[in-house]
């Protein structure tokens, strides 16, 4: 048997972490058995269903490289086999034609709401026959449900689960215009492409029972089930907008890497031992549902962010630089051009050391790119006193006498401040602050020898000027 899981969001509205998690175990269970991972969408509600949405399914998997083996399903051009399916259950005896009018609906629930108990379809149509129908009533199709016993669920994380058949009703299968409903299209769905496991949000268990149904009524094989704990926020609520649960995209736009983002979703909710930090590659030889948690896991920003703090650190420089300059230039409007690119290339594997996002990166490089008159934080503008600005003038002329490379440079600052008997570090703070604006840099040697001589001499000289 060929292990097929599938993805299957509904576009309508921004792709959240928790979805995105789903999707995330689903390609490694896939890829962990040397199965396939396809994505269908799910798009039959129209009213709420939009190209963006969908468009942004499409780019947070691109991002994130969890690639699906197939192009997608769009379930609502299915309609007709979701249908015809529906017309065999009827046919089989498994499923009938309801002609309840609007007004008789509305009175079982005020009776049940009444007696203060959940609403159920009596299933009054459930043994009539259609030549007792009313006219002007297009009929639904509603399955005819077990009313005894139990259906049992066994789950790959939550074990064996079950449910009163008493407690469900007739659910509708094909409304009355035709359209089938979400339970219904899922199951045909499922069944089609040949799904061996069903890998879901546990929010989606007590759908799972009416489905079970389903399958049994069409005499199909159910999936297996395996039912996920939900991602809470860090005060135990269900994540929402106020936890800054918006869209996947806006960690990409935060400036997390897609690698950060997936090892750390992974361990939200998987673990294996001590392990922290895994590749792709150590992703996909590791998972198995048995290392699902059956807990809500809680979403820690703090540590999404130490994580990707440590992908950066380990991600090839040439990759930042052109992240980086990316965005720089989305930031200014227009591109920065070849010198400018050549210094943050050059001093990216300085920069990378104390950044913890392509954000950080980004704002720490921007001194790289900007033209005289650098514009100064309060704390850098304050330590261009009199006495600096007397030690900027002596340091660039005896920088002028190096061949301006990272050791040289080091060794004249070392020099200038032993021979004013000064701390080092009272020379070198409003240098770096002459260079670059800031109080904060990457090491000063190393920020010289990428600048070069004549951008030192004209960002200092810019300051004696000021």
């Amino acid at each position: 048997m060929t292990i097929r899981v599938r993805f299957a969001p509904s576009p309508t509205g921004m792709l959240h972490i928790g979805s995105v998690r789903t999707a995330l175990f689903n390609f490694l269970f896939a890829r962990h058995h040397g199965g396939e991972f396809l994505l269908r969408v799910e798009d039959t509600d129209t009213t709420r269903s939009t190209p963006e949405a969908t468009q942004v399914i499409f780019d947070v998997l691109d991002w994130l490289d969890i690639k699906p083996d197939q192009g997608p399903v769009f379930q609502s051009t299915r309609y007709a086999r979701h249908r015809e399916v529906a017309e065999a259950m009827v046919a089989a005896g498994t499923a009938y034609r309801c002609y309840c009018s609007r007004e008789e609906l509305a009175a079982m629930r005020a009776e049940a709401d009444a007696a203060k108990k959940p609403f159920r379809y009596d299933g009054r149509w459930r043994d009539r026959d259609a030549s007792e129908a009313p006219a002007g009533i297009d009929p639904v199709i509603r399955l005819k449900a077990p009313r005894t016993g139990e259906t049992v669920v066994h789950d790959k994380v939550k074990g064996e689960v079950r449910v009163r058949n008493a407690e469900l009703d007739d659910m509708i299968l094909v409304r009355s215009d035709g359209t089938p409903t979400y339970l219904h299209a899922v199951v045909v769905d499922d069944h089609d492409m040949a799904i061996t496991h069903v890998i879901r949000g546990d929010d989606h268990l007590t759908n799972t029972f009416r489905q079970a149904q389903i399958y049994d009524a069409m005499g199909w094989q159910r999936p297996e089930f395996a039912h996920l704990p939900l991602i809470h926020g860090p005060d135990g609520g269900k994540l929402s907008k106020r936890h800054g649960a918006v869209s996947t995209l806006q960690f990409r736009d935060e400036g997390y890497l897609p690698e950060a983002l997936c090892n750390y979703l992974l361990r939200l909710g998987w673990g294996h031992g001590d392990s922290e930090i895994l590749s792709r590659e150590d992703q996909i030889r590791l998972f198995d549902l048995d290392g699902v948690g059956r807990g809500a896991a809680k979403m820690d920003y703090a540590k999404l962010l130490q994580v990707n703090a440590v992908w950066v650190r380990a991600a090839d420089p040439d990759r930042l630089t052109r992240l980086v300059i990316e965005r720089i230039e989305a930031v200014r409007g227009d591109a920065i051009g070849p010198v400018a690119a050549g210094r943050i290339a050059a001093l990216m594997p300085r920069l990378q050391e104390r950044s913890r996002t392509i954000a950080e990166l980004a704002e720490a490089a921007m001194f790289l790119v900007r033209d005289v008159p650098l514009p100064f934080t309060e704390k850098a503008a304050a330590m261009m006193t009199d006495e600096a600005l007397d030690d900027l003038s002596a340091m660039v002329l005896d920088f002028a006498k190096t061949d301006y490379s990272a050791p040289a440079l080091h060794a004249a600052m070392m020099a200038y401040a032993e021979e004013s008997g000064k701390k080092l570090k009272v020379v070198a703070e409003p240098l770096r602050a002459a260079l670059t604006g800031s109080t904060i840099s990457p090491p000063l040697d190393a920020t010289m020898a990428v600048l070069g001589q004549f951008e030192v001499e004209r960002r200092v000289f810019a300051v004696l000027a000021d």
